[in-house]
């Protein structure tokens, strides 16, 4: 499933090159999880003005309202001025008079929805309650640490729920909870302010690694150019049960946690 680096990389990818960008035609295929909420003949003349994200999705912004986009658990966008014929799990093109934007999504759970603004209350039902970006300047320490005494749930599932800091998916989960020694069942109300001090720049180093590292690709995740990421390859913990640990070589665990596979390292992580 796409998370914050495999959507980070996948703006970066197309940004600059549709600024400006007026809208040709667009072409709706097969459902998919959230309607368009508008015809899409009434998009066509409006300008592409800039690419933003937030936590998974894509803003979109135009001239005139904008575009939410969601990759959902297999999907990705090409943006390309020759792109081929649409194919089976093509369901959504943009068409604009720098290229074309296409959603493929094998599993149909993506989504491209269109809002007048983000005060819109679509835009609240999918945006309102996400938590900090932690690549920038807004992931606060203070919140961050504060946002985790207030939950008593298992620190790995605090931080894929969203809510207090988005986009520390799966894979990064495991990852900042190793570098940070923090096991991760520990209660998320129980970890020291040292120790989410660790976790605060793990979760940050992490995310922008694999940024760096054009993502992680596990099954069918490539950017808007076909490219894989290459993130999974330097795991410390994550795809390695049995295997043993880099720092220690104590063999790395697996356990479930909401259905969820979690990788530790017993001896590093307390």
């Amino acid at each position: 499933m796409p998370e914050l680096p495999e959507v980070e990389v996948t703006r970066r990818g197309f940004a600059d090159r549709i600024g400006g960008a007026r809208i040709d035609a667009v072409r709706v295929g097969k459902p998919l999880r959230w309607a368009l909420a508008v015809e899409p003949d009434l998009l066509v003349g409006r300008v592409v003005q800039a690419v933003r994200r937030r936590g998974k999705y894509l803003l979109v912004d135009l001239d005139q309202g904008l575009l939410l986009m969601h990759l959902g658990m297999s999907g990705s966008l090409r943006f390309d001025t020759a792109l081929p014929s649409p194919g089976t799990h093509d369901h959504f093109d943009l068409v604009t008079s720098r290229g074309t934007l296409r959603l493929n999504d094998p599993r149909r759970f993506g989504a491209v929805v269109y809002v007048e603004d983000e005060g819109s209350p679509l835009a609240i039902k999918l945006l309102g309650g996400l938590g900090m970006e932690p690549l920038g300047d807004a992931f606060d320490f203070v919140a961050f640490h504060a946002g985790l005494r207030r939950r008593s749930a298992a620190i790995k599932q605090v931080l894929l729920a969203g809510d207090v800091v988005v986009g520390v998916g799966n894979i990064y989960a495991s990852e900042a909870l190793f570098m940070a020694g923090i096991r991760p069942t520990v209660s998320a109300s129980r970890i020291s302010r040292p120790r989410a001090l660790r976790l605060h720049a793990a979760v940050r180093e992490i995310l922008a690694r694999a940024v760096e590292r054009g993502g992680s690709t596990l099954r069918d995740f490539s950017n808007v150019d076909g490219q894989t990421g290459y993130f999974q390859l330097e795991a410390m913990v994550y795809g390695r049960a049995g295997e043993p640990c880099r720092v220690c070589a104590k063999p790395i665990r697996l356990l479930r946690q909401g259905q969820r596979a979690t990788y530790y390292c017993v001896n590093c992580q307390k």
